[in-house]
């Protein structure tokens, strides 16, 4: 209810404005004919049964800067501004003709009935627009508000609006008369509104997916510092959001917006606007979104900014090509357009080949066209047949004068013309059953009659391509993506590269060809439209503060990082079986290593084991032999000979610590390790106590007498081992020691080495090593200044204190130490106290058997 409130007081409103401005504007002519009207539109019209209005915009006027009121107090009469052709737009007059040539032949299509049309031009003006609506309205050259001079009411329907503002203009107008008004240009969201455009069709294809194809080509190129540049009305500030938004999903970032006026063209305006901030940018990639009235003002202003590098986005709605001189060309260079995909009309090229003034005599626009295409001398407009004539044909046109290719609204108009004459033949088919109908009225329908027949009208046409008139059941628009080449010779091109099929499958939607891309004089390869300089694998981006996202410096990847991609946001961690290389763009993988038995270490530590467990037996063996000297029997010889074969044992227990460490081995190194040197420390914690037991034990009446007895040395021995045994015992049953991969410790190698499973344990055994080797010490450190020959306490001292020296090291060289460097630590401590233990007690004692054996005797030793 309120909708047709609010629409009714709108047509009433509208009908009041317009009849008084029209009034005004037509109170003038009625006494005087306009005097340059038929110089600068005039009507091109073919007669039929049935006429069509037919608005066009095939010429440019230069702009005033007059206020609306201005420009209605002036005279008509003073209107005559200079003009220039649009030469490529009057192909779209052409396939008017050739389309009601076609269906006036068609004797399937509205037979009986011929299709005529009355073609005007609007110059993309506002007061153009509205003057030669008016004029269809009113008939031939009066300016009658509510008033018509047509002999018949033929006229059924209007054809025009290049622009959105172009169909607003004329559909003021014709909404108060009912007339069917079939828009084809761009499509336009506003213009779908039928509450305020009731009778107002949209032919064009939709171009709700087009922002999606222009930001897939940045994508493409890797292009992420845009320029947007768009006509500051509703369909610019439309595709400004979409655009924005798919820029925003795909990283994308726009470098600055500008917003061309589109009542503004003149060029030194032009100059001191928005041009110099456009062509001065920094930014390469412009994306320019309009339709040709609003963006011709870059054709008035690129001329003095000639040498720019820029890289040219055009949509559809923009035809690049078209300009007024050859040297305007240049500047556009290698900008890559989106037009409408359309198919070829059979027999369009051959029509356009054939058309000459010759063939249309009455038609004085395509006289005005021929004299001005082929650039003859106005003086010679009488003669301009016979000169530009004889070898002149349209297919000879430069391509920014006319195009033998269909363009895209030429494609749209030719489907118009054809669905308003199946409208009409479903209407007269419709009428024929009815016998009662007058001829008149069957022969000219009213024009509100064809909205109920327009709306559902669907064909195919003669290329093959379905049309539907409404708007809910065409499709989205297909673009051919094309190349714009100029070349030296002045001659220029579009050449397809790529296609945008929004609803085709993925992977087929999309496709460019790159190599066939001509992009400029000075760039043979594609050019960097971006903000910052790609970061090269190795280093990742860092966002600058203050900065759009797609501006960002780039830094190294930190230790033990790389990217191996262009422009990573992160450096990632290699796998544990893989290490960074130098450059830190790629991963290699680690060596696995151990301490190997047949490198130089390994080799050097076996040696010196098996050396040592070799001499250990010698000395074992001069101890047998002379088993029976006083030296030997004088520090009970099996406590000797225990230490001896404890001590080859740990020379040779270093051997587990070398090669590939299995499960079996990781139990035996730590647990025979912990064992044999028990033994060996409390062998030598035995005999400090038999020496000072001996000693202590002489004086009469002394209390450790009792501990003289020849087993006590073998129970210190059993009862001190006994306990490690317990604890490795434990550990084994815990928490073992088993083989790992320590892929962390050496750069570029995974180390396989052994675990110790439970370090407490671990610590355990070696502080009960050391808790044994400190009471030896002590022992025989007291020990050391007791009268005895053969005492041989301060050998023990001194060994023990190697031993405790090596050992005290061996705790913070272990902890510090990762990967082999553990593993040669800890051999290197076992050689090392086992050898000083070997040094310090048994070497001064084979000395003295071996050398000085007179010294080795009974009598000596009473002495």
């Amino acid at each position: 209810m309120f909708s047709n409130i609010y629409k009714s007081i709108s047509q009433l409103l509208s009908a009041f404005l317009i009849s008084l401005l029209l009034q005004h504007l037509g109170s003038g002519l009625r006494t005087e004919k306009h005097p340059c009207f038929h110089q600068i539109n005039p009507i091109v019209s073919q007669d039929g049964h049935l006429v069509i209005g037919i608005f066009l915009s095939l010429f440019s006027v230069e702009v005033n800067s007059v206020t609306g009121a201005e420009l209605f107090e002036n005279s008509p009469n003073k209107a005559c501004k200079p003009y220039q052709w649009l030469h490529k737009n009057y192909q779209q007059a052409l396939a008017i003709v050739f389309a009601i040539e076609e269906i006036n032949r068609d004797p399937r299509l509205l037979p009986n009935i011929s299709l005529g049309f009355h073609l005007y031009n609007t110059y993309h003006s506002d007061e153009r627009t509205l003057e030669s609506s008016l004029r269809w309205l009113s008939g031939e050259d009066q300016l009658i508000p509510n008033y018509s001079c047509w002999e018949q009411d033929r006229s059924v329907a209007v054809i025009g609006g290049a622009t959105s503002v172009l169909s607003v203009q004329m559909g003021t107008l014709l909404n108060l008369y009912k007339f069917p008004q079939i828009s084809y240009g761009p499509f336009d969201s506003i213009l779908s509104d039928k509450v305020q455009f009731p009778f107002l069709y949209q032919m064009a294809p939709k171009d709700s997916s087009l922002h999606q194809g222009v930001v897939r080509l940045m994508v493409y190129f890797k292009w992420n510092w845009i320029g947007l540049i768009v006509s500051d009305d509703m369909r610019g500030e439309e595709f400004l959001w979409k655009i924005r938004g798919e820029m925003v999903k795909k990283g994308v970032c726009v470098s600055f917006t500008e917003k061309i006026p589109v009542s503004e063209r003149r060029h030194m305006e032009s100059q001191e606007t928005f041009m110099p901030r456009i062509l001065s940018s920094s930014t390469v990639v412009m994306v320019i979104h309009g339709d040709t009235d609003s963006l011709m003002i870059l054709r008035y202003s690129q001329i003095p900014f000639f040498p720019t590098r820029k890289v040219w986005i055009a949509t559809s709605h923009w035809d690049i090509t078209m300009r007024h001189l050859h040297s305007e060309g240049p500047a556009f260079r290698g900008a890559l357009t989106f037009s409408y995909l359309t198919w070829e009309i059979p027999g369009f090229k051959t029509f356009l080949k054939s058309v000459r003034p010759s063939k249309y005599p009455d038609d004085i626009l395509l006289s005005r066209f021929w004299l001005s295409a082929f650039k003859c001398s106005d003086q010679m407009e009488n003669a301009g047949q016979e000169i530009c004539s004889p070898n002149a044909s349209l297919e000879t046109l430069p391509l920014c004068s006319f195009d033998m290719t269909i363009s895209g609204w030429s494609y749209t108009i030719y489907n118009t013309v054809y669905a308003m004459a199946w409208a009409l033949h479903e209407i007269f088919a419709r009428k024929s059953e009815k016998k009662s109908m007058s001829i008149d009225e069957f022969l000219f329908p009213h024009p509100w009659q064809l909205h109920s027949f327009l709306r559902y009208t669907y064909f195919n046409n003669s290329a093959g391509d379905q049309v539907f008139v409404d708007e809910k059941r065409r499709s989205e628009a297909q673009y051919t993506i094309m190349n714009y080449m100029f070349f030296p010779n002045e001659s220029e091109a579009l050449i397809k590269v790529g296609q945008f099929i929004p609803n085709a499958p993925n992977g087929q939607d999309f496709t460019i060809h790159e190599d066939a891309i001509v992009w400029s004089l000075w760039d043979s390869k594609v050019p960097c439209g971006k903000c910052s300089d790609s970061c090269s694998p190795g280093f990742r981006k860092t966002p600058l503060e203050g900065k759009a996202a797609c501006c960002f410096g780039c830094f190294p990847c930190p230790e033990g990082e790389i990217s191996s991609e262009m422009d990573a946001e992160h450096c990632r961690k290699c796998p544990e079986a893989e290490y960074p290389n130098k450059q830190k763009d790629g991963c290699l993988l680690k060596t696995v290593t151990f301490l190997n038995m047949k490198e130089p270490l390994g080799m050097t530590l076996v040696f010196i084991a098996v050396s040592f467990s070799l001499l250990t037996a010698l000395v074992l063996g001069v101890f047998v032999k002379f088993q029976d000297t006083p030296i030997v029997k004088a520090n009970n010889r099996t406590l000797s000979y225990t230490l001896l074969i404890s001590l080859i044992l740990c020379f040779l227990c270093s051997l587990l610590f070398i090669g590939h460490p299995t499960t079996i081995t990781c139990f035996l190194q730590q647990t025979v390790f912990g064992i044999v040197f028990t033994v060996v420390v409390s062998s030598i914690l035995a005999k400090t106590i038999i020496v000072v037991v001996a000693f202590r034990g002489i004086k009469p009446g002394s209390k450790i007498r009792m501990f003289i007895h020849p087993n006590v040395s073998i129970y210190v021995v059993l009862i001190c081992s006994g306990i490690q045994i317990i604890f490795c015992g434990i550990w084994l049953s815990t928490s073992p020691p088993f083989p790992e991969a320590d892929a962390h410790s050496e750069y570029g190698h995974i180390i396989i080495r052994c675990n110790e499973g439970s370090t407490f344990a671990f610590y355990c055994v070696l502080g009960y090593m050391g808790f044994l080797a400190g009471g030896s010490f002590t022992v025989a450190f007291l020990a050391r200044n007791l009268p005895d020959t053969f005492n041989e306490a301060k050998f023990i001292t001194f060994s023990m204190l190697v031993f405790c020296s090596v050992w005290a090291t061996f705790l913070p060289t272990y902890q510090s130490s990762k990967g082999k460097a553990m593993v040669t630590v800890e051999i290197f401590s076992i050689l090392a106290s086992s050898a000083g233990l070997l040094g310090c007690i048994f070497i001064p004692k084979c000395y003295v058997i071996l050398l000085k054996p007179d010294r080795n005797t009974q009598e000596r030793m009473k002495k």
